[in-house]
């Protein structure tokens, strides 16, 4: 999730996953697009536009994935205790979430992206369960 510009979609398809980019954004998505396309090898990567906190996971092409990573995405989510359930619809048994964000008061004072970690209580929200 939060595929931006695919690399970390493409590396997880060099490492023989097949991935699935998503992304709500249609220029992020046609920018993963853009960059891997003549990176490809053997089966084509897919990407996917929608708001995963919002769209109906049923629309994603599998039923279940091996690794759910969600790349700088989890902060701007608004209904954060819902996150982790969504995750655990489209994870397989077994399976990985891996969550990238930045942690509240990592940042100096005066820093204007200050506000972008996320604190404690919401870090223990991605563990709890």
């Amino acid at each position: 999730m939060g595929t931006g510009d695919g690399a970390f979609t493409h590396h997880l398809h060099e490492l023989d996953y097949r991935t699935t980019g998503i992304d709500f954004s249609p220029s992020a998505i046609a920018a993963a697009a853009q960059k891997t396309r003549s990176h490809q090898q053997g089966e084509e990567l897919t990407r996917h536009l929608m708001d995963f906190a919002a769209d109906d996971v049923n629309a994603l092409p599998d039923w279940a994935y091996a690794v759910v990573a969600c790349r700088l995405l989890y902060r701007w989510t608004g209904d954060k205790p819902a996150f982790p359930d969504r995750v655990r619809k489209v994870l397989a048994p077994g399976g990985i979430s891996w969550v990238v964000t930045e942690l509240a008061g990592r940042r100096e004072d005066s820093d204007p992206c200050k506000h972008l970690g996320i604190n404690v209580a919401e870090a223990e929200t991605l563990t709890m369960g």
